[in-house]
Parts: C-alpha cells; structure tokens; sequence
C-alpha cells in the first residue's frame, strides 16, 4: 500500500508517498481501506520529531480516518467487510489502510459523505471527553474556547450551542470571528485587537466564564484564570506558546477552579473505546440532525502532504484540512 512517510525529523517536505507493507490485523482489530483522513496540530509535531508514536502504533501519522472494512480481526462481531465508518487513531491515518482497534471505529453520521466523515473522530472525541466528560459544561453555562476557528473550535462552537451553552471564543481576524458567529458563537473576540479578559469580564457581569477549552498554554494561563467564574474549570488541550509560566495561584483558591489537561492519544484502548461509545451516544444525533456539521476548509492528495501541512502550520485556514489517498 501506498502511505506518507516522514522520512526524517523536519519541515513539510519530509513528507513523502512510499510503498510500504500493509497493516497486519489483531484480534479485535478492523482493517480499514480508507477514504480520506483529516491533518491535527499533533501531525506537525509527530513530523518534526516532538510527539512520537505510542509503542505499538503505525509509525505513519494520521488520528482519524474514514473508509470502508476490510477484514475484521477474531472477536469482532458489530462490524462486517463493507461497512463504511470513521475512526480515532493512534496513528497511521495516512495510508491507503490502517488496523484500527474495534471498539474505537465509529458508523458514518446520517447525512455525512464517507470523505466528510473523516473530520469528525479526533475533533469530537476530544471535545466531548474534554468538555463535556471532564469539565461537566451544562446547558445555562458559558465556555470559552480559544481557537474558535480551529478544527477543535468550529465542532466545539456547534457542539455548546446545540446543547445550550453561551459560547465565546477568540481568533485572529475577522474572516475568521465571522465563520465562527454563522455556526453559532455569541460572543466573538479578536486576540489580536481587544483583551479578551476584559471582554469576558464585560459580557457576564464582571463573573467569568465558566469553561475554558485552551490549546495556547504558556501566554494565556493566568489570563484564562482570571477569565473564570467561580467553580470555573480550565482544560489544557496544548501549549503552542510554550508549556512554562509564571502564575499566581491565589486565584485558583479563591475562585474554586479546577484546572486539568489530557491528550487522547495516549489513552488506552478501553479508555479510547469508552469515549468513542459516549461520542456515538450523544455527539453523533446532533450530527444526524444536522446540528453539527463539518467545516472542512480544503481536501488534498496524499501527494500533497507538504502542502497540507504548511497550509496547518500557516493557520490561514478554517475548520479541518482533509486529506484524499
């Protein structure tokens, strides 16, 4: 089969379509002729040599996937040889096909294109683990998600608003704030002209919010803290600013907050397939009422690794960034 190789630690053009061995399958496991992936912020790091494969995963890079079965490992009985599913990876989304354990492969949302399918694993599984699972956001509360734009913003923006939540969230650009009020954002932030501790603090009476979803780490730690409401929860996603600051801890005691962090891809299996289930349960009918709907800003050919990948690392784009064996 046909897969993107990172043929060395570096930029974009590492990236490169090689003829390698097909997966083999293991008990429990469904292999997947795939139809399109989608790119993560965690891919860019994988290529550059900072995050690298969990022991036992493909050495390709690729979290999500959507395709077709076709076999299925000793033990697997819901999924047969032609069903069409999306699935979260530990990797090895960028093959022509990946062996993926059962229990973290998912139906196609009713409504969604099989390629279109391909966005939604990683972005849903982290967001609902994440806000939802750990955070316990609820109908009648605030949450802030920084990024909104961002694959992980636009589902989390849908996702909140669906389920009766006030969303803010902050980006860089007007186009961008613009996306994020059509599919639901009441409050949109420009980072890089207003303070958005300030906004927050206007918008709700001087409170707060009261979930805070943040990928930027270092720069925005203790300005997400004093952008919480009391009984506030903050949720570390990444640290694209860096993973060290300075931070004044009186406010964490004052206010109640509970801060936590977590990624998905070092969870186990049991851990990854508790989380799918809970997606299928609650994500995938606001999916198949068309409450939540994909936002995929551009398809590429696996050819066209390097390009997809400056295109991420650009941030010019909006929503997810697929890519086409």
């Amino acid at each position: 089969m046909k897969a993107v190789v990172i043929t060395s630690p570096g930029g974009p053009e590492v990236l490169q379509v090689q003829e390698v061995e097909n997966p083999r399958i293991a008990d429990g496991e469904v292999l997947i002729k795939v139809a399109a992936t989608a790119l993560n912020r965690a891919d860019t790091l994988q290529r550059q040599g900072k995050y690298p494969p969990p022991a036992g995963a493909s050495p390709y890079p690729g979290l999500e996937c959507s395709g077709t079965v076709e076999a299925v490992g000793k033990g697997v009985s819901r999924w047969k040889i032609g069903d069409q599913v999306c699935a979260l990876l530990s990797g090895g989304g960028y093959a022509e096909k990946v062996a993926v354990p059962a229990g973290q492969v998912l139906p196609i949302p009713e409504g969604i294109s099989l390629v279109d399918a391909a966005s939604f694993p990683e972005v849903a599984c982290t967001v609902w683990s994440t806000v939802y699972m750990m955070c316990n956001l609820a109908a009648g509360e605030t949450f802030l998600v920084h990024g909104g734009s961002s694959g992980i913003g636009t589902f989390a923006i849908q996702l909140a608003k669906h389920r009766g939540v006030r969303v803010f969230v902050t980006a860089g650009g007007e186009e961008k704030l613009a996306v994020c009020k059509d599919i639901g954002a009441d409050v949109c932030i420009n980072y890089k002209t207003e303070d958005f501790v300030a906004r927050v603090k206007d918008e709700t009476g001087g409170k707060g919010v009261d979930v805070i979803l943040d990928s930027i780490g270092a720069s925005y730690f203790q300005r997400n803290l004093e952008s919480l409401n009391m009984d506030g929860r903050l949720f570390l996603l990444g640290f694209q600013t860096g993973a060290v600051t300075q931070v004044n801890l009186a406010s964490i005691f004052a206010k109640r907050i509970k801060v936590q962090g977590a990624g998905l891809r070092t969870r186990t299996p049991e851990n990854k397939a508790t989380i799918v289930s809970e997606v299928e349960k609650n994500v995938w009918p606001a999916i198949a009422a068309g409450k939540v709907k994909p936002v995929i800003f551009k398809s590429f050919p696996f050819s066209d690794a390097a390009e997809a990948h400056r295109l991420m690392e650009s941030s010019h784009h909006i929503g997810k960034i697929l890519l086409i064996p």
